[in-house]
């Protein structure tokens, strides 16, 4: 998703501002302590406790030592503590390491090693110098973590430290210790909605965060996700509200609403756009309007929503086919094979009609109309061009199959229930020939769309295998990526810079309220 698009112009909508200026979203705050210190083995990464903590232990290490703390569960916050020196004066400087982990993987080995594409600013490490002993440090960054790692880098031979009242200062829009949980004789299913509402919890900031380690930002493919899984638990409209206000504030001068964009240290619209996020634009507001019955928001913001489907409108050929040419990409998923081109026909016949019910809420019935007419155009196409009769599958131009395809072309409701019911039974079936998911994100789809056309059973099993994949490898949060059959898959080319607290991931609290209650 990497871009950079030099020379966009755009355009600020000073009424939404100023609506903005009203969406102030009280953060709220715990204090957590460390549990134990802990080992972390190389080879299978599995903590060993070796002293329990409690609010009144206090570590004593020396030059060259180092430790690692775990904090009982995964924290979202920043960090103080109390310092000071034992045996003779202190006559030199103290220096610490501090590294900061999600999951144990993060703490064996060093960070000086990883090699990955993405900016190491984002390996969350610091290097602190005391001069002066006792004191208080007080990290005032928030960090995203279950483990931390201290090293001594260097005191003198002639004393030792002691650190004490070590706090994580929490931080998030909601409090997770209110939130309510599913009961069922399904212990998997009752974890993997725990944390599915941790994960939710602690990417809700003062934005619907991608992830609270990394990105740190509003991304509308993700916030589409966390608004469903939002309406089923914490029910904090006010912040959905805010982040549709935050796109449609600032736009290219076309009108096209930017794939993510900053909040600090004011409203920046990220210079990457992505036709698929473009047009979620228009299902998360609709989906919003229908929760919270906001006239007001959806008169706000409805031009910006019918501006994102003009756009696409115009790069839709005579034959009625999509057409991504340059400058215009998609995400979908993290997968570098995928034909994108029918999951995309299926996303632009979705998230249509979730215009067409915008343009009636409206009373725009002409623009209503239209959309009609141009969407029984693209559902023709995408039959006539993907489906494939004896194979029962949506398949690319050049014959690819994938999870994708038939996800998102089910989920358009392309064809008949007969034959969306079919296409999903194929592919639960299926043996390996299909092109796979790689993220959350994308197996969200595909669960929905095998809920969608009735097959329960099978839906709730790869809910199961999947999310479930995730708690028994130790999951706290679950992850921006997880591939069951590639050991710590990273796009990025290594693990240790992906994200373990990922906005995307946190939807089975989501779909177990909608299909199986």
């Amino acid at each position: 998703m990497f871009q950079v698009n030099q020379g966009i112009n755009f355009i600020e909508d000073k009424s939404l501002i100023t609506q903005l200026d009203q969406l102030e979203i009280p953060i709220l705050h715990q204090d957590v302590r460390p549990q134990a210190v802990v080992t972390v083995n190389q080879e299978d990464q599995l903590p060993q406790v070796i002293q329990p903590l409690n609010s009144n232990s206090t570590l004593e290490m020396a030059r060259g030592e180092e430790l690692i703390l775990d904090f009982g569960d995964h924290q979202v916050g920043s960090l103080s503590f109390e310092l000071e020196s034992f045996g003779s004066p202190p006559d030199a400087p103290t220096k610490l390491q501090l590294s900061f982990g999600e999951r144990p993987l993060e703490m064996v080995g060093s960070f000086a090693a990883y090699d990955g594409s993405l900016s190491r600013s984002w390996l969350q490490e610091e290097l602190i110098t005391v001069d002066v002993l006792p004191t208080k440090i007080n990290l005032t960054r928030r960090y995203c973590f279950r483990y931390l790692k201290i090293k001594v880098v260097d005191t003198s031979p002639k004393y030792g430290i002691r650190l004490k009242e070590l706090i994580c200062h929490t931080q998030s829009a909601v409090a997770f210790d209110e939130a309510s949980f599913i009961s069922t004789e399904d212990s998997l299913l009752n974890e993997i909605d725990r944390i599915s509402q941790k994960t939710l919890a602690q990417c809700m900031q003062e934005v619907f965060e991608d992830g609270p380690k990394r990105d740190r930002r509003l991304w509308l493919g993700d916030l589409r996700l966390q608004a469903l899984a939002n309406y089923a638990t914490f029910q904090h409209n006010d912040l959905v509200k805010k982040c549709l206000y935050l796109f449609a504030a600032k736009t290219k001068d076309d009108g096209q609403v930017s794939a993510n964009v900053f909040v600090a240290p004011t409203l920046i619209p990220d210079d990457t756009f992505l036709t698929d996020y473009s047009l979620f634009f228009v299902d998360t507001l609709l989906e919003y309007v229908k929760q919270t019955a906001d006239q007001v928001t959806l008169k706000a913001l409805y031009p910006t929503a019918m501006a994102q489907v003009a756009l696409v409108q115009k790069k839709i050929g005579s034959n009625g086919m999509i057409q991504l040419d340059e400058g215009w990409s998609a995400f979908i998923d993290w997968q570098e094979e995928l034909d994108k081109l029918p999951a995309m026909q299926g996303v632009v016949i979705y998230t249509f009609k979730k215009a067409v019910e915008l343009a009636q809420m409206m009373q725009e019935s002409e623009r209503g109309e239209e959309l009609i007419q141009l969407i029984e155009q693209l559902e023709k196409a995408a039959l006539s061009e993907f489906y494939d009769q004896d194979r029962q599958l949506f398949k690319g131009l050049s014959g690819q199959l994938s999870y994708a395809s038939q996800s998102w072309l089910v989920l358009a409701e392309v064809g008949s229930p007969e034959l969306r019911r079919s296409v999903m039974q194929m592919t639960a079936d299926s043996q390996g020939e299909l092109v796979e998911c790689n993220t959350p994100y994308m197996y969200h789809h595909y669960v929905a769309a095998l809920f969608e056309t009735g097959l329960k059973e099978a839906a709730t099993a790869v809910m199961k295998r999947y999310w479930g994949g995730m708690v028994a490898e130790g999951a706290d949060t679950f992850w921006e990526i997880y591939n069951p059959n590639k050991a710590n898959f990273s796009p990025y080319g290594s693990p240790l810079i992906n994200s373990y607290c990922h906005a995307w991931s946190c939807t089975p609290c989501y779909l177990i309220r909608k299909y199986l209650k």
